[in-house]
């Protein structure tokens, strides 16, 4: 799986959010995000904006504006962010991956990609804002990061 900069910008800045205001989750300066992060201002703006219109944050304009988690941490997963900025997990060609038709050698192709949508959801749709933070990852999550293999 490709982790777009927007995604990696988009949860390294939700997760300040949430570890400045978790379920409270008062207003935050985008300037602030990116100082906190290292995230290009202008470029965390432009995500924030995406978020903002897939009701993962809220925003208020004005001097005391910012954002704000628009859901309590522990209902926004990793998938909600990828699919908000990026779109769906696992596509072919842009479209879905029972959509393919292939066919002689490549026919089980298709299996494949499914499978692989799969394993993603299995991860990205269980594992939320919250759980990060704290650290406390689903046991399906952690005992995958417990094969040495996953590491290479």
């Amino acid at each position: 799986m490709h982790v777009s900069a927007k995604v990696d910008y988009a949860m390294r800045a939700l997760l300040v959010m949430v570890q400045d205001g978790g379920d409270a989750s008062p207003l935050i300066k985008g300037e602030y995000l990116a100082s906190q992060q290292h995230i290009p201002a202008r470029f965390l703006e432009g995500i924030l904006r995406q978020l903002r219109q897939a009701g993962i944050v809220a925003s208020q304009r004005g001097a005391d504006g910012g954002y704000r988690l628009a859901r309590p941490p522990r209902e926004i997963t990793v998938a909600d962010v990828v699919r908000a900025l990026d779109g769906p997990l696992a596509d072919v060609r842009g479209d879905r991956p029972e959509n393919a038709d292939y066919n002689g050698a490549a026919e089980h192709l298709s299996e494949v990609w499914i499978a692989t949508r799969a394993a993603l959801r299995g991860v990205l749709d269980h594992v939320t804002l919250e759980d990060i933070s704290t650290g406390e990852l689903p046991d399906s999550v952690t005992q995958l990061t417990r094969d040495p293999s996953a590491w290479t």
